[in-house]
């Protein structure tokens, strides 16, 4: 289900745009207490009626189905679908949450659970919202990062109008949504455009174009040079700096090498890198780097004029990287991709 569905049935039970407006900040919100009083008085008498059937359906969009809390303070949810597929969602620290966006992925990122499956089906921008105020159920949610499972450049005009209600109706800040890409060229031509433009993540993981095709090999053909060109000019636009993902998979992107690319490519920019020691998946042929390794590459980076953070992937302690719920909840198991790289990374 999409937004435009929601506002088709309202306006055919005749909701006027400020009975929608009101219906619409109250869902996103996830505002339950004291509903009743506050419509009772202000919505039609047909609209009124037809509200049951309608909340009902808004709230068998996205149903809990398991929640794993962390030591860190996060708690990953295992989410179902009304056609029964699951996907996953992350409560983060300081009010944040993780959405996905696809069930499934196809750019088939080789060190991603969420890769494997591939592509099964788009998400509504409906579902997108309702894993916000299934969390709004939970704890407050301030932030919402589009970075769970799916490339949401694939399934564009469904995030967009799930974001231009989340930064307008849901009452988050436009700097506080978040939209993670590997670079799609259409990220580029269309968030520009739109009333609420949110903060762009870029999932970098390498200097070396060779070895991002081999890393994401169907992502779009973008030099890393060109992608953080790209990066630069929608953060000068915005006022917000880009955020460049970097997953740290030992021995592949973590040398010498890379580490002069980074500083290449980002001394000076706008921009934040994001360190990420990678979040071990069984049976895949990459492995977590020490974490102080990690923090020696951060430091370097950051003493050599490139802004890094230190992140550390939530849910370790629960094997809850992204798209492992779901695998578990499928019984999948992911075969080994061996060959790919050399062999320090099996």
């Amino acid at each position: 289900m999409h937004i435009t569905h929601i506002r088709e049935r309202l306006r055919q039970a005749g909701a006027a745009p400020i009975h929608e407006q009101r219906l619409l900040r109250l869902w996103a919100q996830g505002t339950t207490q004291g509903r009743q009083r506050k419509l009772d008085d202000f919505l039609p008498r047909k609209v009124h009626e037809a509200l049951p059937a309608l909340e009902a359906e808004l709230e068998a969009l996205v149903v809990l189905r398991s929640a794993h809390p962390s030591e860190d303070g996060s708690e990953r949810l295992l989410l179902g679908l009304r056609d029964g597929q699951t996907i996953e969602s992350v409560l983060l620290a300081r009010e944040g949450l993780c959405v996905s966006t696809q069930v499934g992925c196809a750019v088939g990122c080789v060190f991603c659970m969420t890769g494997r499956t591939g592509l099964i089906r788009q998400i509504g921008s409906a579902e997108i919202v309702a894993q916000v105020v299934l969390a709004r159920q939970r704890r407050p949610v301030n932030k919402v990062v589009f970075m769970g499972m799916g490339e949401p450049a694939h399934n564009l005009d469904a995030v967009l109008e799930a974001i231009d209600l989340l930064g307008t109706s849901g009452g988050i800040g436009h700097k506080n949504l978040v939209f993670s890409t590997v670079g799609d060229l259409r990220v580029f031509e269309r968030l520009p455009k739109g009333a609420v433009k949110p903060a762009l993540a870029l999932s970098l993981h390498t200097t070396d174009a060779a070895l991002r095709e081999k890393l994401l090999p169907r992502a779009p053909r973008i030099a890393p040079a060109e992608l953080v060109a790209l990066g630069e000019e929608y953060a000068r636009a915005t006022g917000y700096p880009i955020q460049y993902q970097w997953t740290l998979l030992d021995g592949i992107n973590d040398g010498p090498a890379e580490l002069e690319g980074i500083v290449r490519l980002l001394k000076g920019r706008y921009a934040v890198l994001n360190l990420i020691p990678y979040n071990a998946v069984d049976d895949l042929p990459f492995r977590r780097p020490a974490w102080e390794r990690a923090r020696e590459i951060a430091g370097e980076l950051h003493g050599r004029g490139v802004l890094t953070k230190l992140r550390q992937s939530a849910g370790q302690d629960v094997d809850g990287g992204c798209g492992q719920l779901r695998a578990r909840a499928a019984r999948i198991k992911a075969p080994a991709t061996p060959g790919i790289f050399h062999s320090g990374c099996g």
